[in-house]
């Protein structure tokens, strides 16, 4: 299963020699990542990355989330991408993604997401991907638009950001539509 290859990117669970490039991608990130994320702060650090690739651990062993690290092949780290909030009953899940600056506008953030989604209908099974997106948040739906995924509908309140109910566009794939 790992890793995942795909489009010059490998995507893999997250290890504690990721740390400290974690951390860096953070910080260098909060302009624009932490805008949306506010788990993206300027004084993020490798305790705090390592905190993060445990509950990612625990998600994958529990069967309740799959949060990856997006590493070019020569080992940087790009960002991360995650289908979590699984629903087993209604067989879906939601994806998320971010990069980190230096590396956005490349085309990284579409492909993890690619792969990601292939993953999650073909080797998890699901036969629905949503993506939660604040409103005002366009580059993340523009990764929407051009990984194909179907616009749905605004859902009032349906995401918190620093403590603040804010509306959200709501996007999904389907296996049928996704070419899985």
């Amino acid at each position: 299963m790992f890793p995942i290859k795909y489009q010059g990117m490998i995507l893999r669970p997250f290890e504690s020699r990721d740390a400290e490039g974690f951390a860096t991608a953070a910080r260098e990130s909060v302009a624009t990542v932490g805008v949306w994320m506010p788990w993206c702060v300027a004084d993020y650090s490798a305790t705090l990355a390592l905190d993060w690739f445990a509950a990612c651990d625990a998600a994958h062993v529990a069967n309740t989330g799959f949060d990856v690290g997006v590493f070019a092949e020569d080992g940087e780290l790009l960002g991360g991408v995650g289908l979590n909030q699984f629903n087993r009953l209604h067989n879906f899940a939601n994806l998320g993604y971010w990069v980190r600056a230096s590396k956005q506008r490349q085309g990284v953030c579409l492909r993890a997401a690619q792969a990601l989604a292939n993953h999650g209908f073909s080797e998890l099974g699901f036969g629905r991907i949503e993506i939660i997106i604040a409103e005002g948040n366009e580059p993340s739906n523009a990764v929407a638009r051009k990984l194909g995924a179907v616009f749905e509908g605004y859902a009032r309140n349906r995401l918190m950001i620093r403590g603040v109910p804010v509306t959200a566009l709501v996007y999904s794939l389907i296996a049928g539509d996704f070419g899985s």
